[in-house]
């Protein structure tokens, strides 16, 4: 497909203008058309994609003819009910963000969504796109001889207002270790090349939101927590995550060791929450450390200023649409996260959330196989 690629986007809140300014970056590529039912957040969105119209629905989005490809950026819960509606009226090359659904009672319509949507479908999931990240993924299996132990840690900011305070409550997002986490999960079957088969966490709120009610409800998502996952192949990987530590200098510290050696990526968080008062924001780094011959080296991954003043992600939204477009052009086969790879995601996150809520392991092993088969 040659021209400008025309975009319908669902959701504009956060990360729908995120997605927004990151396409008007890319060439030949325009937004089209928007369904946001928010009005402020619709008015902010047309500031960044000022020849797209309103529709007044999904269907509505729908019937707007030059349409070339879809992008879901909608609150979590909404995302299956919206890929059924795009499937029944106008199944197009789809960029749905992330966690792909929230609900294990979901799973049977997002197998029947796979086995019927005919065209390609890309989950978002932007952290295998951030340059020190892509970079530690890439070195890997040199630095390492084969990752055997996997450890994330993400020290970050509480989750951040959004329209409706939908992001407060479990049953909208799915659970901090589905709506955050999946991030990671994916970044722990991507790298190691293998299926989760058991999973343990231990997880609490602990300091943010308890103070906060709607609807004379207390919030009731995750703010700290770890999980341990051990994989088919042997290895295993481990998350530490802290929503009350915004006063980290990196944001992500991902760490992959094996016989050879060690790989480190530090990356930090977004750059308007960096006090100005402290100098420049610190640069992404990778580490490489042998054991033979030991002497780590630092390598430092700095991104385009022009895509981190684009969104909060350290540039990797921008990759990933250029990836995508890829996709749509008919430039690259099949999507580099496929609906396999965000239903993995999504189901070791519930096993995450189930683990933490019960005390008890998870085991992942039969759901694993079905996603590979």
């Amino acid at each position: 497909m040659s021209g400008t690629i025309n975009y319908g986007v669902i959701g504009c809140g956060m990360m729908g203008q995120e997605h927004l300014r990151n396409i008007a970056l890319l060439a030949d590529t325009r937004v089209a058309v928007i369904f946001e039912p928010d009005d402020e957040m619709a008015k902010r969105a047309l500031e960044f994609a000022p020849d797209a119209v309103l529709a007044p629905s999904v269907e509505g989005l729908l019937e707007v003819e030059q349409l070339d490809c879809l992008l879901i950026a909608s609150p979590n819960h909404c995302h299956v009910t919206q890929m059924e509606a795009i499937r029944a009226q106008r199944p197009l090359p789809l960029l749905v963000e992330k966690p792909l659904f929230t609900d294990s009672a979901d799973l049977a319509q997002i197998e029947a969504f796979k086995a019927t949507y005919p065209a390609p479908v890309w989950v978002a999931m932007e952290y295998r796109y951030m340059p020190p990240v892509a970079a530690l993924l890439q070195q890997a299996d040199d630095a390492t001889g084969g990752i055997r132990m996997l450890t994330i840690r993400e020290h970050r900011f509480p989750f951040l207002e959004k329209v409706g305070n939908w992001n407060r409550f479990n049953r909208y997002t799915g659970g901090t270790f589905v709506e955050k986490c999946c991030h990671f999960f994916d970044l722990m079957r991507f790298a190691l090349k293998s299926e989760p088969v058991r999973i343990m966490a231990s997880a609490a709120q602990s300091v943010n939101h308890l103070g906060e009610a709607y609807g004379g409800e207390t919030p009731d998502i995750l703010d700290n927590g770890y999980v341990i996952v051990d994989f088919e192949n042997g290895s295993r990987a481990m998350l530490e995550l802290c929503m009350f530590a915004e006063g980290s200098r990196y944001q992500e510290e991902i760490s992959a060791v094996g016989p050879a050696g060690k790989i480190e990526a530090l990356v930090p968080g977004p750059g308007r929450f960096w006090p100005e008062n402290l100098g420049e924001p610190p640069v992404p780094q990778v580490i490489v450390s042998p054991r033979d011959p030991k002497g780590p080296r630092s390598l430092e991954i700095p991104v385009d200023p022009a895509l981190l003043d684009a969104g909060d992600h350290n540039g990797s939204t921008f990759y990933q649409h250029e990836g995508f477009l890829r996709l749509v052009r008919g430039e690259q086969a099949r999507p580099d996260v496929s609906l396999d790879d965000g239903r993995m995601a999504v189901l070791m996150g519930i096993a995450a959330q189930e683990s933490a809520r019960t005390g008890q392991a998870v085991m992942l092993a039969d759901s694993a196989k079905q996603s590979a088969a």
